[in-house]
């Protein structure tokens, strides 16, 4: 079974492309710093620019957090899983090799089943854009093979990704930022939580 494949990658500290419904990410178990290096190493990516937790559920999110603001769980309800990512304030069950010692982290639910079912086997993992750091996000699986020296293998879903990042919303602070406009509007989340007090 395909699955098991994975896992055993995953729990040996490698890496497998899987889709989100954004676009690929290079998956590895966030809580092994072995794995965490491993696909630094392989993206060339710099090592302070933090890593996201891909977590399951909103228990994970807590579990992982401090200080959440008292509407975290309808952003949660509303657009997770996906195409977001959000800030929090770090606590210390996140590993420094995650958010390079940063007092934030950043937490994606992908919305793809096979890897939110990847997930839940694991337990949390890391996911970065299936790429060489600086390139173009990894939307076509071919592609992202090609673009790696090594034989990465993982789940090819081309027509699952609609190729635009997921929004990247910081609620660390005391009042809202948009980090990154991608799929999911400012204004799409002001209406589905209006509580928000954004910056700008």
């Amino acid at each position: 079974m395909i699955m098991d494949k994975f896992r055993t990658i995953l729990e040996n500290d490698g890496a497998v492309i899987m889709p989100t419904e954004t676009v690929y990410g290079l998956f590895a178990k966030a809580l092994s710093e072995t794995a965490v290096n491993y696909v630094y190493e392989l993206k060339r990516r710099p090592r302070d620019k933090a890593m996201n937790l891909n977590v399951s559920n909103l228990n994970d999110i807590h579990y992982f957090s401090q200080n959440p603001p008292f509407f975290l769980e309808k952003v949660y309800n509303s657009f997770m899983p996906g195409p977001l990512t959000i800030i929090l304030k770090a606590n210390n069950n996140v590993p420094v090799w995650i958010n390079s010692g940063l007092a934030t982290v950043g937490f994606r639910v992908p919305k793809h089943e096979i890897t939110l079912q990847l997930i839940n086997m694991i337990g949390p993992l890391i996911g970065p854009s299936a790429n060489l750091s600086g390139k173009e996000s990894g939307r076509y699986f071919q592609d992202i093979q090609a673009q790696f020296s090594q034989e990465l293998v993982g789940f090819e879903d081309d027509q699952a990704l609609t190729g635009v990042d997921s929004t990247i919303l910081d609620l660390s602070g005391q009042q809202a930022r948009i980090l990154r406009q991608g799929a999911i509007t400012k204004e799409e989340i002001l209406a589905a939580v209006p509580e928000i007090e954004f910056a700008d």
